[in-house]
């Protein structure tokens, strides 16, 4: 209930004027101190040492003031901004250095993918975006308060016959760096000897937890779409305490007409090449990103070597689709079939009454689709013995949630990222929707026909 006043004189705290919403103000003053408000026609004390506010006739359900004296007030930093404002431009940086490298494994036919112990590919990316982000973060953190999740490590580059390789990363790293003033950040004093870059790398060796405050980092998400001149992302996100916090996604080739998601690979390069992205167009390259418990979720275009990024360079905020009628929804799957059985997603599909075809699209760009309203369901159920890695995730599940989706397990579950490199305790598979409706209906139709299913 509103209190009028026509005399009021009253002690309040700091704090009390912090805490007010819709002023979101903060003193730039370390300490504490008293104000005194009057009614306008009231006296002063002219000895008293505190900061005066002279009100007239108000309410004080909605008290908006100036205060007298050299103690002004400033906007309060967001939680976790500093740390958002840093990991874009990182994950900015990260798609120029992308861009340079498929252009080099797509066009010029430059051989430098190798396998993995589980025969996935991995290329002079991965490694370099690795030692790219985890150097801006300890530069801009400190080394000492910066631990990282993340996919690579050094075995590979660390073999006799790899000199190549690894002279090929410490360079496309120094290449990238050598650009960072375009994005607001420092660039290296002298280029990072191969020693640097191997450190850079091996010091992403979290391994995640139920406490404290870590990076997961996947540096190039969906490394065979990359090699194909595909799709594929660049995702950066931190956890606390189990929780994501924030969350940044990088698609370099992401269309802003998602017509042209469905596209054949070699004719969209054809086009891309007639016509150049640029900044202005919005052509292709986009960076989403999100804070937990901000209710908005963001988009960028990618920034271009004649261009700098100046924070927050126009971010368009992007909402997922009010579409509820499943006839009329799209729903995303991953491309490879090892990943996720197609044939189970088409039965719930057509369960739910889904009629458009699926969009099959390589990593965590399928989030993006989401978030941005291109489509409305993401689903993969993965064969058994798969385990879900929590950088596949983390940065689309909370940029998702804040663009107005729901995302969780098969059975209703948040996704749970406080047990290690691996999702704790998922029940089946993954869902994620534009809203709570087409979400619920997903979750009735994989109740009704899992125990059929050969998963």
């Amino acid at each position: 209930m509103p209190l009028f006043c026509t005399s009021l004189a009253a002690k309040v705290p700091l704090n009390a004027l912090v805490q007010n919403r819709r002023n979101n103000l903060a003193a730039n003053h370390v300490g504490s101190f008293s104000l005194f408000l009057y009614h306008s026609n009231c006296r002063r004390p002219s000895s008293s040492p505190h900061r005066t506010l002279c009100l007239p006739k108000c309410n004080l359900t909605h008290l908006s003031v100036e205060i007298e004296g050299p103690n002004k007030l400033e906007p309060v930093p967001e939680k976790y901004s500093k740390e958002l404002e840093v990991a874009v431009r990182a994950v900015h940086m990260a798609c120029l250095l992308c861009q340079v490298v498929q252009e080099s494994l797509v066009s010029k036919g430059i051989d430098q993918v190798q396998s993995k112990e589980d025969n996935s590919p991995v290329t002079v990316a991965d490694w370099s975006v690795q030692a790219t982000v985890s150097w801006i973060l300890s530069k801009a953190f400190g080394r000492q308060n910066v631990s990282i999740v993340a996919e690579e490590d050094v075995q590979a580059l660390s073999k006799s016959n790899a000199a190549g390789l690894l002279e090929a990363v410490v360079k496309t790293v120094n290449d990238c760096l050598a650009e960072a003033p375009h994005f607001g950040l420092a660039a290296p004093v002298t280029s990072l000897g191969t020693t640097e870059v191997l450190e850079a790398i091996s010091c992403c060796n979290s391994t995640g937890g139920p406490t404290g405050k870590f990076w997961v980092l996947d540096p190039v998400d969906g490394t065979l779409g990359f090699v194909r001149g595909d799709q594929y992302a660049v995702a950066l996100a931190l956890i606390e305490d189990g929780e994501v916090v924030l969350g940044v996604l990088g698609c370099p080739n992401y269309p802003v007409n998602k017509e042209w998601l469905s596209y054949h690979n070699g004719y969209r390069r054809i086009i891309s090449k007639l016509t150049p992205p640029t900044s202005k167009s919005w052509d292709k390259g986009c960076v989403f990103y999100a804070r937990k418990g901000s209710g908005k979720a963001w988009m960028q275009p990618l920034i271009y070597r004649e261009k700098r990024l100046v924070w927050p360079n126009s971010a368009k905020q992007i909402h997922v689709s009010h579409i509820d009628n499943p006839a009329l929804a799209t729903f995303c799957e991953p491309v490879e079939k090892a990943n996720s059985s197609h044939s189970y997603t088409a039965g719930l599909a057509h369960r739910v009454g889904l009629r458009n075809q699926p969009l099959r699209v390589y990593s965590m760009v399928k989030y993006a689709a989401i978030a941005r309203g291109d489509a409305e369901i993401f689903m993969k159920f993965a064969r058994a013995g798969y385990k879900e890695k929590i950088w596949d995730h983390a940065a689309g599940v909370v940029i998702i949630e804040e663009a107005g989706g729901v995302v969780t397990d098969a059975g209703g579950h948040a996704l749970d990222f406080s047990k290690g490199i691996y999702l704790g305790g998922l029940d089946r598979g993954i869902i994620a929707c534009a809203g709570a409706k087409l979400h619920e209906k997903i979750i009735e139709a994989v109740d009704a026909s899992w125990n059929s299913s050969s998963l």
